[in-house]
């Protein structure tokens, strides 16, 4: 399903329609460029998870843990040189199923991650004078809970235009 966003709060909307769909041991995979929002949506999924605390990116840690009705990991592999730095990190622990894992920069190594996700890919806007605008194409890969899990996320952004994005926790 593909959803256009105005600004960040929208963004963030978008994270917190998908996180009303996910259970522990979900494994999301955010893509998209440099500055492409997936902090941004990153920070919208873990509030709706109940994460009250500031939700950065994880560039530098390359893993943040956040504890919420649900925990959090956020993983970003955008600085890892080897698939190897991966195993060395012990990532195969986070994937424990205790805990809804964001994954940035996914796609780089989506060799080594569960095959059942959710995949969000997110792009700069079609408008120019929007610099917060986004285009974000999401669907879920795997098994046969896939295809029920990306009904659910096309049922809960399909109403997020009824979401008033200053209403979202974790929205500024």
């Amino acid at each position: 399903m593909i959803v256009r966003t105005a600004s960040a709060g929208a963004t963030r909307a978008v994270g917190a329609a998908i996180a009303s769909c996910l259970v522990p041991g979900d494994v999301v995979v955010l893509s998209g460029d440099l500055g492409s929002g997936k902090t941004t949506l990153a920070q919208g999924i873990a509030a709706a998870l109940g994460v009250t605390g500031p939700v950065v990116s994880p560039t530098f840690a390359i893993v943040r843990e956040y504890e919420g009705r649900v925990p959090v990991a956020h993983v970003d592999v955008y600085r890892l040189d080897r698939v190897q730095e991966l195993h060395d990190l012990g990532l195969e622990e986070i994937f424990d199923g205790t805990r809804v894992v964001l994954v940035e920069w996914g796609d780089l190594v989506s060799p080594v991650l569960p095959g059942d996700r959710v995949v969000v890919r997110l792009h700069p806007g079609d408008d120019a004078d929007e610099d917060d605008a986004r285009v974000i194409d999401v669907t879920a890969e795997g098994s046969a809970r896939s295809a029920s899990l990306e009904a659910q996320i096309a049922s809960a952004l399909g109403g997020i235009d009824a979401i008033n994005a200053t209403d979202v926790p974790g929205a500024r």
